[in-house]
């Protein structure tokens, strides 16, 4: 991933779904990304997306998101508006280690770590 931020710093789209990645070393060097399409890979750690300021979409439908600690990162994308993580562990439980709670609802805690989010799996943040 760093090759092509470094190759192409104006790249707004970058579309990797279905790709195997496990993890997002390099990101950062796409700072001018505006939509980011990682579904359905092996991806648990949103940590490198904290330095993508620009970016106002992403889609994690499909990855390894495990913990509701990590959508905190996506917090700190100021621009992130459109957001997508059905498919994700974190959707039925808050952690790996946690029993399935009946009263856990992972969009109010979702957008509890990321007040700015529009749009939480195609339907407005809004609806819990």
């Amino acid at each position: 991933i760093r090759d092509l931020g470094t190759t192409l710093s104006h790249l707004h789209v970058l579309w990797l779904a279905h790709c195997g990645l496990s993890d997002l070393d390099g990101i950062s060097s796409c700072s001018s990304l505006k939509e980011l399409y990682i579904a359905y890979n092996n991806i648990s750690d949103l940590s490198q997306l904290t330095w993508l300021d620009h970016l106002e979409v992403l889609d994690l439908e499909g990855n390894d998101i495990e913990d509701i600690n990590q959508m905190w990162y996506l917090g700190l994308c100021g621009k992130l508006s459109r957001l997508t993580v059905e498919g994700n562990l974190v959707c039925l439980k808050p952690n790996a280690k946690s029993p399935e709670e009946p009263g856990y609802n992972y969009r109010a805690e979702v957008k509890k770590l990321i007040p700015q989010l529009e749009y939480l799996d195609e339907i407005p943040a809004s609806q819990t």
